[in-house]
């Protein structure tokens, strides 16, 4: 009879006896079907495309009892069944050629509306450090020019030696300040401001409400400008407040730039590690890279509302698996998960181990899926989404990667309020990498 993944060479009709048909799944056999009835067939059953795909056996067939069928040759039974019918042939032909041919033109849809999605979200991450680091850049140019004027006033011989260096000395601990500098609440800021800005008033230092927030947001205090004026004389106060403020923003601006090229290659990395462009495509990977960059690549799509909650087993060992695909996987769950909660809830993303496989769960507090929906959510172009939302693919795509690719096991559980989507994916990989079936 027909073992599973062999060439389909005939058409088998079964005229007595009981047969069992079998599937393997991760090494395990699955008897689909056992049947007695007459006429039921197996074997090449799209014979009639010829060579236009390739046939093989898509389960392994076996007799239960003694059993008489009729073997038709696929090669011959084609050319006779064309000759017989050639209007089922075309009609046959129309529909399996058609519908492959609107699944791969909506699948590559889909991927483009993904991409797409993906590279606005990431065009806008990246235009906002980008922005800040051109604006830090431009003021810091201000302030330089300023820091200069302020010295040259400071150092024109009127103001001796040990004055500039304790006024030096004082630079460097309000410097060392910055980086230890303490969150204040928005009270407690303006409380310090006006204790500053008094403190300049009563010294009539001209536009102490332009220096006390300078000062405040560094962690400078008014006994730290109290050694100022222990340090240089009364006369040259202002300019050492302003070159010192200047001081301070140069400061804060050098690190404002360090953050902002420092996220810009947070972005870049996380995109690079999301396309996996220069990896192998099956490769042994930490499923938590894939899962960090995805979420940095839909970070546009988390909303203020959105509690996102990462649950990492650090223990979990690399995974056998094709990165960039299981990175699609990834976007579409969490994309549905973000979809589902509508703003407001909370989006778990937990990994753990599960026996020989390893467990990625995407959890979201949204509605849920109905019970009668949950054996269909897999299905080809099925949504639950209003008309223009979404092509129903994303799920499909995630079922035929994990499982068909990898020899995993993708399942929704759900309640209002707790839908869970579990991917399963072995630790081991398969003596011979499972393929997606023509």
């Amino acid at each position: 009879m027909s073992v599973e993944g062999e060439p389909a060479a005939c058409f088998h009709i079964l005229l007595s006896g009981t047969l069992s048909m079998v599937r393997t799944v991760r090494g395990d056999e699955v008897e689909t079907v056992r049947s007695d009835q007459r006429g039921v067939y197996s074997g090449a059953v799209r014979f009639y495309l010829d060579d236009q795909v390739t046939q093989n056996y898509a389960a392994t067939v076996r007799a239960v009892t003694d059993c008489e069928f009729l073997a038709l040759p696929a090669n011959e039974f084609a050319a006779k069944f064309r000759q017989w019918f050639p209007m089922a042939v075309h009609l046959l032909e129309g529909l399996f050629v058609g519908t492959r041919n609107a699944n791969e033109l909506i699948g590559q849809r889909e991927r483009l509306l993904a991409l797409g999605k993906l590279t606005a979200g990431l065009t806008h991450e990246l235009n906002n450090p980008a922005a800040a680091a051109v604006r830090a850049s431009e003021t810091l140019r201000e302030r330089f020019a300023g820091m200069r004027h302020k010295l040259a006033l400071l150092a024109d011989g009127t103001i001796d030696g040990e004055q500039l260096r304790k006024l030096t000395s004082i630079q460097e601990k309000f410097i060392e300040r910055i980086a230890t500098a303490e969150s204040l609440t928005p009270i407690q800021v303006s409380d310090r401001e006006d204790e500053l800005g008094d403190w300049l008033d009563e010294r009539a230092v001209p536009g102490g409400w332009d220096l006390a927030p300078v000062f405040v947001a560094a962690g400078i205090t008014t006994d730290d400008l109290t050694d100022l004026t222990n340090a240089v004389d009364a006369g040259f106060l202002e300019p050492a407040l302003r070159w010192l403020a200047y001081t301070v923003e140069t400061e804060n601006l050098l690190l404002e730039i360090k953050d902002s090229t420092t996220r810009i290659s947070t972005l870049v990395g996380a995109a690079k590690q999301y396309s996996q462009l220069d990896r192998a495509p099956h490769q042994n990977v930490d499923l938590h890279d894939g899962l960090k960059a995805t979420l940095v690549m839909l970070s546009g799509k988390i909303k203020p509302g959105v509690r996102l909650v990462k649950d990492f087993d650090r223990t979990l060992p690399k995974v056998p698996a094709y990165a960039a695909e299981l990175n699609q996987v990834w976007t579409n769950l969490i994309d549905n998960a973000l979809d589902a909660v509508a703003g407001d809830g909370t989006v778990t993303i937990r990994t753990a181990r599960d026996g020989d496989n390893a467990l990625v769960e995407v959890i979201d507090t949204g509605p849920g899926v109905p019970e009668e929906l949950r054996r269909r959510v897999f299905e080809p172009f099925f949504t639950t989404k209003g008309v223009g939302q979404g092509t129903g693919l994303g799920l499909d795509v995630s079922w035929r990667v994990v499982v068909n690719r990898h020899g995993g096991d993708l399942r929704v559980v759900s309640a209002p309020g707790d839908t869970h989507f579990q991917v399963r994916l072995p630790l081991r990989a398969p003596e011979q990498a499972p393929t997606t079936p023509g």
